[in-house]
């Protein structure tokens, strides 16, 4: 497959089953800025200084187009790193979306120009542009470790992060799932219950 073929897989099969068939899921702070926000894109890892975005601007000017920039800013959240600025500028280079364990700021701006972006907060703040980071490095965003070329997933339901070299497990695991999650919803709509299908102990439930 190519890599938008990757892509569109992926999108397809969502957030939610490709984390319940070996993709690893960022904690729930991390979600869509706008409504409808998607991405399914190879990561390109940055670290900040905590409270510093110099080393965002870099990253957009060196990660492959086609890419997702996933940042990690430390112990700092609570700054606007990533805007309209940048935005205008990722896109420029071909960059298609961002998710960062940090705050955001110009949402009505990001969602207008429909770059999809996943962030803990929104804030009015700004960050210095003046001390060190890493740009290609591996980095831990949202509790997962993200190497570069890793996949990275967002969607309504979340993020999740598929290691580049279990893409195709992943991805086998995932359609699976997804038809057999699709037996399950002609069964239910012909009478079954969750019970009878998960194979699940009613008894250890009290009815009064």
């Amino acid at each position: 497959m190519t890599a938008a073929d990757v892509s569109e897989r992926l999108i397809e099969l969502g957030a939610a089953t490709l984390g319940e068939s070996g993709a690893k899921a960022m904690v729930p702070r991390i979600r869509a800025v706008w409504p409808g926000a998607l991405v399914a894109a190879p990561a390109y890892p940055v670290r900040c200084t905590p409270g510093d975005n110099l080393a965002v601007h870099v990253g957009v000017t060196r990660a492959p187009a086609g890419s997702v920039l996933v940042v990690d800013v430390g112990l700092v959240p609570d700054r606007g790193y990533f805007g309209e600025v940048l935005t205008t500028a990722a896109e420029a280079r071909g960059l298609v979306g961002l998710v960062i364990d940090g705050g955001v700021r110009d949402r009505a701006a990001l969602e207008a120009h429909e770059f999809p972006v996943f962030a803990t907060t929104l804030a009015l703040r700004g960050a210095t542009k003046a001390w060190p980071g890493t740009v290609g490095a591996p980095v831990r965003v949202g509790e997962v470790e993200v190497r570069a070329d890793d996949w990275v997933v967002g969607d309504a339901d979340g993020v999740v992060v598929v290691p580049g070299d279990q893409l195709d497990a992943v991805l086998e695991a995932a359609l699976a799932r997804t038809v057999k999650e699709e037996g399950f919803f002609e069964l239910l709509q012909d009478g079954a219950t969750t019970l009878d299908l998960l194979g699940l102990d009613a008894s250890l439930v009290t009815e009064v």
